[in-house]
């Protein structure tokens, strides 16, 4: 990527938080801070992931010389216009272990997936629900409200209006490393996050739930306190075992993931292939690298105790410098070397 290099074009695609938008590895634009890139290994893995394709370079046309990647980019289109991935000829298990390999998921999570995308778009340009649950091809409303807090953190009317009519209280505090912020809502914590610049990490906030009711709780009343201390006394060593309650959005993979790392003995780690073998889909551990990069819980949920199969430390949302302190730490106060 840093290359430019056009062997790679079809072979992966790189994505920029910042902007939103995925590339080649071969695109003329400016090359992104390192914190800020993901890697998908194709554009609908990206496109799946909320990413845009560069107007510069037009990613989704890029070609691969795998097989599998192809068959899996075939069926994506095919399920996207609604035709199914039946509808090309290929036995039912060869698709399922291309998507696994591929993308980390089934066709049916596929899906599923495009299908939420779909409804919170059809939310965001319609009045009421019940057009947006036919139009994102919902047999019924019901099945939408049963799986509405997993899917999208809130009940689909409030996701309609931007978060409207959810509060959010939250605090930033000094800590070994740096500045810490935590944010809850009345069913729990919904946001952790660690920087150098408290009005950075509290833009991130907003632009997370923009039209939520995002309030800084000077006096840190009842359970945001109560997080607050247990996450301090963690960085301080003096709580191993982070157990609060979460009110966060998922999709089912990533609760798979995330449940999977909150089993990381404190002071272990685990490889990316490791934890994708543990949740039964050992062929998903970009899938996995990616659901630890959109972790919206630091330390609660403690990606940074995943790390490559070689040791590296490979990729931590807050900066490697703070995944190396936290792993340190945990290792000198269980004796491990």
């Amino acid at each position: 990527m840093l290359a430019r290099d056009r062997r790679y074009d079809g072979a992966f695609v790189y994505a920029v938080r910042s902007t939103g938008v995925y590339c080649r590895p071969s695109c003329a634009s400016r090359r992104p801070r390192r914190v800020q890139v993901t890697f998908f290994p194709i554009p609908e893995a990206a496109e799946r992931a909320g990413y845009r394709p560069c107007l510069r370079c037009r990613p989704s046309e890029a070609n691969s010389a795998d097989p599998a990647v192809a068959l899996v980019r075939e069926a994506c289109r095919a399920i996207e216009s609604g035709g199914g991935a039946a509808s090309l000829g290929t036995r039912p298990h060869q698709l399922a272990r291309a998507f696994k390999r591929v993308l980390g998921i089934t066709p049916l999570q596929y899906r599923d997936a495009r299908r939420v995308a779909r409804f919170k778009h059809e939310l965001k340009r319609r009045p009421h629900v019940s057009p947006a649950v036919y139009e994102a091809g919902y047999g019924s409303s019901s099945r939408v409200y049963e799986r509405a807090h997993a899917q999208l953190g809130m009940t689909p009317a409030s996701y309609a209006r931007g978060g409207a009519g959810m509060e959010i209280g939250y605090v930033v505090v000094p800590c070994a490393l740096g500045r810490l912020l935590v944010a809850a809502t009345p069913r729990g914590v919904c946001r952790i996050s660690l920087g150098d610049d408290a009005g950075k990490l509290e833009t991130d906030l907003a632009a997370e739930f923009p039209a939520a009711r995002v309030h800084k709780d000077r006096a840190m009343a009842g359970s945001l306190e109560t997080s607050v201390a247990a996450i301090l006394e963690y960085l301080d060593g003096r709580e191993p075992h982070l157990d609060l309650p979460l009110d966060i959005r998922a999709t089912a993979f990533q609760r798979r993931v995330w449940q999977e790392l909150q089993r990381i003995p404190y002071g272990q780690t685990l490889s990316y292939t490791e934890v994708a073998r543990r949740i039964g889909e050992p062929k998903a551990t970009r899938a996995v690298a990616r659901a630890c990069a959109t972790n919206p819980t630091a330390l609660i949920i403690p990606c940074h105790r995943v790390v490559r199969e070689d040791g590296d430390l490979g990729g931590y949302r807050w900066g490697l410098e703070r995944k190396k302190l936290l792993l340190r730490q945990e290792k000198a106060r269980t004796g491990k070397s």
